[in-house]
């Protein structure tokens, strides 16, 4: 059986999504769940689906002592679902092509600090582009530059909006980041 750590830091979408996959699998479950906000969402579906969590402050996230605990949980996978931290480098090297993060562009475009959410949806608006869609990525210590693993696009229309392509992507999401973390624990 695989452990996976989720850190999430907002309503928690897909990993409501990955847990809900995870019910019906046998091969790994959710070991823990980490936010950075007291009130996130994600907590609250941690709770409802009895999976520890815990919220972290910069002090902590940075320490050695985060990095024993994480450890502790021999993850398989640490799965970034909507965390908008950049992971400390002593994580990233303690943990070789163990982090992935979903990204809700195609990148290397549209990726890098303060790339997320709507500011992405809004940029791919704004330069006019046919196709948007999202990247699956091992994380390593610079913003969305890890190695790809999956892309899946979607088409953007003419009259698109940043509301209406999101839930284009949210759509994608959810279908692909379950089986993804599937394929990966099951190579």
């Amino acid at each position: 059986m695989h452990n996976i750590i989720i850190f999430a830091s907002g309503k928690g979408s897909n990993a409501a999504a990955i847990i809900d996959y995870l019910k019906e699998k046998s091969f790994a479950s959710i070991a823990l769940i980490v936010s950075n906000k007291k009130d996130a969402g994600v907590l609250d579906i941690a709770a409802k689906e009895n999976i520890p969590s815990i919220v972290v402050d910069k002090e902590l996230f940075h320490s050695q002592e985060f990095a024993q605990k994480i450890q502790s949980f021999n993850p398989s996978l640490i799965v970034l679902a909507g965390f908008l931290w950049k992971i400390p480098e002593g994580l990233v090297k303690a943990f070789p092509l163990k982090i992935i993060n979903i990204h809700p562009a195609l990148l290397p475009e549209f990726g890098g600090k303060g790339m997320y959410g709507h500011h992405v949806h809004d940029a791919v608006l704004k330069a006019d582009k046919k196709e948007s869609g999202i990247t699956i990525h091992f994380v390593n210590e610079i913003y969305d530059s890890g190695d790809i693993i999956v892309q899946a696009r979607c088409k953007v229309e003419e009259q698109e909006d940043a509301n209406s392509l999101a839930e284009k992507i949210h759509h994608l999401e959810h279908f692909f980041f379950p089986k993804t973390i599937e394929f990966l624990l099951k190579q």
